[in-house]
């Protein structure tokens, strides 16, 4: 019996996807330094190395292109979250606090910014924060081995993904990471009391 095997991608399309890839990373930078006032396509596609009509090519729009860009903060995150270990719950604790101190947080907050007040990003971006959140605090539940069934625990998880969210504004600033070091450890600390019952 013949075995069937997918078409290998062909130089043009691995060209593409790299060309797509670039003009996803330029747009965080661009959003994490300039804001949305200062990232305009062709400010990204100068970024990029691309041209204009290649990066309208990819994302016909200026809210194309930073939509998918937040959508690429969003997996960036999951990725690094899923990568984390579960077992030092200082160690996750530290990580997902990192997670919003960065420049992906720094980039998707310029982009909600922006969203407050440009509807053709509104629903886009709230649409795509609901489902990052919810992603977030599942990965979160499992890496501190959170039992959810037990009342409060969920409130606590959420609490604290809130808490890192907050340091990652206090961090946009001023350097925040002595200050931090301490809430962190603080956290951690309590977060282990608090669910304790559902550590394994």
């Amino acid at each position: 019996m013949a075995v069937v095997t997918a078409p290998r991608q062909g130089p043009k399309q691995d060209r593409s996807r790299a060309t797509r890839q670039r003009l996803l990373e330029a747009a965080v930078a661009c959003l994490a330094e300039r804001g949305w006032a200062g990232s305009t396509v062709s400010v990204v596609a100068e970024r990029a190395g691309v041209s204009r009509g290649a990066a309208q090519h990819h994302f016909p729009t200026r809210e194309d292109l930073f939509t998918a860009a937040v959508e690429y903060v969003a997996e960036e995150r999951s990725t690094a979250l899923r990568a984390l270990p579960g077992h030092d719950l200082a160690a996750v604790v530290g990580a997902i606090v990192d997670l919003y101190t960065g420049p992906l947080f720094r980039a998707a907050l310029h982009l909600w910014v922006a969203a407050s007040n440009e509807e053709q990003l509104h629903a886009r971006v709230t649409e795509l924060e609901a489902r990052v959140g919810r992603e977030t605090h599942r990965m979160a539940v499992r890496l501190l081995h959170a039992d959810e069934s037990r009342p409060g625990v969920r409130e606590i998880v959420q609490g604290f993904l809130d808490m890192a969210r907050g340091l990652g504004l206090a961090n946009l600033l001023t350097d925040d990471a002595a200050r931090r070091e301490r809430v962190v450890t603080q956290w951690a600390t309590l977060l282990e009391g608090a669910l304790g019952g559902g550590q394994r």
